[in-house]
């Protein structure tokens, strides 16, 4: 099955590629260190389409389909998982407002997401509950025609930057996935308090948060979609988000792989390049086989959520993520190896690379769920 890109998808990519290579990679490690929000490019990348770039026109989206979608992930990715991890992630959640949103809610928050003022955040992992979504203790209690919420979430992507959040809670505690509602609400509400954590690993300059969510009033009309029905329409964009995610592995990958090449060929050691030394051609070989085997599962993904073929995408983006996100450490790690001690610095940015990646096997369903779903669609 062959994924030669379109001359559109290939405008798209030179368009993300020259926005990150001019704009990202000369400030990366600045906001890196600072651990800095890049809230300033976020507005810059919207004048390009880049932020929810699979949104309606209608909302100032650019209405891309699955793979070019990926491909603006991977591209942005490839620059800097941090900076360009924030501007890609600035969407998650809209593809449950654009599915089951109201015209109202569409309205007030689509077209400031699509325009960099703002990015969305979901809130659904817990402290005590990460792939268990059924089990979070998150509570929505009816008062009148409003909503209370209570409970505490945990590692919430632009928890303490966005405007706007989705929160995930419990309205029928006894009745498991089927007693699960998603909430809108803007950031600045009595009851919502995020706390920015600072101690990751990696992606520094993302935004990661803890939520407590203490007598939060939301409106009744700021249900997004039915009562009790959220854990089912979470589930619906479980595929999109980890092929996007395998298109976030896939583009760290090809980051380190290109500081790879660059180095072995610049690199001396016993009077010639590092480059012509076997062990260091075999290496990149392998890396090289790696990063492109991940971007075709990965576009493979994206053509089966551009299909329509539920099924075979839940499979697919699980096989895609799995893969890609398990190659991205491998490839990273290898760069690093290239580079030697010159690696275990920030003097290079492989070292990054190696820390960013490491995301990727675990938030959006660990590799160890992502072989779960695959075994279970294909026994």
């Amino acid at each position: 099955m062959s994924f030669q890109l379109s001359p559109e998808q290939q405008a798209i990519r030179d368009a993300v590629r020259e926005f990150a290579d001019e704009e990202i990679r000369p400030v990366a490690a600045e906001y890196e260190a600072d651990q800095r929000y890049p809230a300033d490019l976020l507005a810059e990348a919207a004048k390009l389409d880049l932020v929810a770039p699979h949104v309606p026109e209608a909302y100032g989206g650019a209405e891309m389909d699955p793979i070019s979608t990926l491909i603006v992930t991977e591209e942005l990715w490839r620059a800097d998982p941090g900076v360009g991890g924030s501007i890609s992630a600035a969407d998650f959640g809209t593809g449950m407002l654009v599915e089951y949103g109201d015209e109202r809610q569409c309205e007030e928050w689509l077209p400031r997401i699509t325009a960099g003022e703002t990015p969305i955040a979901t809130c659904i992992s817990e402290p005590a509950h990460g792939s268990n979504v059924a089990g979070m203790e998150t509570r929505a209690e009816k008062d009148g025609d409003e909503w209370i919420l209570d409970g505490q979430k945990m590692w919430i992507t632009n928890g303490s930057v966005a405007d706007v959040a989705i929160i995930m809670a419990k309205t029928a505690p006894e009745k498991g996935h089927d007693g699960i509602t998603a909430f809108l609400t803007p950031t600045d509400a009595d009851g919502y308090e995020a706390t920015r954590i600072t101690n990751k690993l990696g992606i520094e300059a993302q935004d990661t948060a803890e939520i407590v969510i203490d007598d939060l009033r939301v409106p009744e009309q700021n249900v997004v979609g039915e009562v009790d029905r959220g854990f089912y329409q979470l589930m619906q964009f479980f595929a999109s988000a980890r092929a996007d995610v395998a298109a976030q592995a896939t583009g760290v990958s090809q980051a380190a792989l290109e500081a790879s090449v660059a180095y072995a060929t610049e690199r001396e050691q016993f009077d010639q390049p590092i480059a012509e030394f076997q062990a260091i051609r075999h290496k990149i070989a392998e890396m090289a086989t790696n990063v492109e085997a991940a971007r075709s599962l990965t576009y493979r993904a994206g053509s089966a959520l551009k299909s329509g073929d539920d099924g075979h995408a839940t499979r697919l983006a699980s096989m895609a993520k799995l893969f890609a996100s398990e190659r991205a450490v491998d490839v990273t790690d290898e760069a690093l190896q290239v580079h030697g001690g010159a690696g275990y610095v920030s003097d290079h940015p492989v070292e990054r690379f190696y820390r960013d990646a490491r995301i990727t096997k675990i938030y959006d369903g660990t590799s160890e769920i992502q072989k779960t779903i695959i075994a279970d669609q294909v026994l």
